[in-house]
């Protein structure tokens, strides 16, 4: 089988490891002297990093992501942070924050207004000026965010979540410290997680997968399902770095390979319903892989890859590769992951989800091709 063309960009550099994210304040210092500093709702985790950076001289301004970000919100943040003058962005949290701080790195250089440069809602217009360097801590295990080139903005009023894109919004430095998500709440980590898997599971399954990818994926899946199990029962070190790594891995192979139906799904349910991604990616994920086996014609490359996927994820689940999809189901439902209707989605959107998501970015990659009615199925079946 020949190998296909392709163009691997490699982010920016990436610092990985269970308490590197104690490098970050010195890091930034060698770089910027004013900073914005994006983080969650709670302003206590990233303390120690707004402590560490005003020690080294760096003159802060903090700014909250309350929740996923909104184009209100992305305003008034780029207002704020343009009165500073900053020479760096910095983002701790979750894909939330640190979507809200590559947007603000993206946007305060230009003299254009957020909507200029938003896909789909606005004129998706292209950077005039080159994106501040951003900084990235992940608090959570799952978005890969910190080595990605967009940021998802939700705007409320076309009940879309869109994105604002460029490859120079990869961050310039991802610090990836494991022991940031320790103890997070069993619900977190399970979304998370899931999303964490879906984004291996989808560029490895992609109609535009190549050998890089693959590897980064081949490495992670097997990883994925044990290293949540034994989160849904105890803290555990060992069973979170793996989760980082595999949460590193799927940003840098979805930027690279694409994603698929589950993510083209999701899109679109964001923005209707506003509800969790990484819990709507949980819940859509076996119902995609069944769907993903029907499609595929026997002996065929995608086939292939989903025996290779099945096998990765049946151990964890202690069953045959066969029953993996429904069993992964299972096992998000007994430790409290809902189903679609209980997210937020409302059975009677299942249409116009449906033709949506067929005219998603996410859906170009899918190996598989799905009319309205099999993505309706595949709502129902995860609802």
């Amino acid at each position: 089988m020949p190998l296909p063309s392709f163009v691997f960009g490699p982010s920016g550099r990436i610092v990985f490891g269970r308490g590197c994210a104690a490098q970050a304040p010195g890091l930034v210092a060698a770089t910027a002297r004013r900073v914005v500093v994006v983080h969650g709702r709670d302003p206590a985790r990233a303390r120690w990093l707004l402590d560490g950076l005003l020690g080294e001289g760096v003159a802060v301004t903090a700014l909250a992501c309350p929740g996923e970000p909104t184009l209100s919100l992305l305003e008034e943040a780029l207002a704020t942070a343009r009165a500073t003058m900053p020479d760096a962005v910095v983002a701790i949290g979750g894909g939330a924050a640190i979507d809200l701080g590559k947007a603000l790195a993206a946007l305060i250089p230009q003299e254009t207004a957020p909507l200029d440069h938003l896909e789909v809602v606005g004129r998706g217009l292209p950077l005039g000026a080159d994106p501040l360097p951003c900084v990235a801590l992940p608090t959570t295990a799952g978005t890969g965010a910190e080595v990605t080139k967009n940021a998802v903005v939700g705007v409320p009023e076309h009940r879309r979540k869109v994105s604002l894109r460029d490859p120079r919004m990869v961050p310039r430095i991802a610090i990836v410290d494991p022991a940031l998500t320790d103890g997070l709440p069993k619900a977190v980590t399970l979304a998370s997680g899931l999303d964490a898997l879906t984004q291996v599971v989808e560029p490895y399954l992609s109609a535009r997968a190549n050998p890089f990818t693959d590897a980064l994926c081949r490495a992670a899946i097997p990883l994925a399902l044990p290293a949540l199990a034994t989160l849904m029962e105890r803290e555990d070190a060992d069973a979170r770095d793996a989760m980082a790594h595999v949460s590193l891995c799927g940003g840098l192979a979805l930027a690279h390979a694409g994603l698929g139906v589950v993510h083209g799904l999701a899109g679109p349910i964001g923005g209707l319903a506003d509800a969790p991604h990484g819990a709507v990616c949980g819940a859509l994920l076996p119902h995609a892989l069944e769907a993903l086996d029907a499609a595929a014609a026997p002996g065929s490359e995608l086939a292939r890859r989903l025996a290779q996927v099945r096998a990765d994820l049946a151990p964890a689940l202690g069953v045959s590769p066969e029953e993996a999809p429904r069993a992964l189901a299972a096992f998000s439902a007994r430790h409290g992951l809902p189903g679609l209707t209980m997210l937020g989605v409302d059975p009677a959107d299942h249409e116009t989800l449906a033709e949506m998501a067929a005219a998603s970015s996410s859906m170009k990659a899918s190996a598989a091709a799905f009319d309205a009615p099999a993505l309706v199925g595949m709502l129902r079946a995860a609802a």
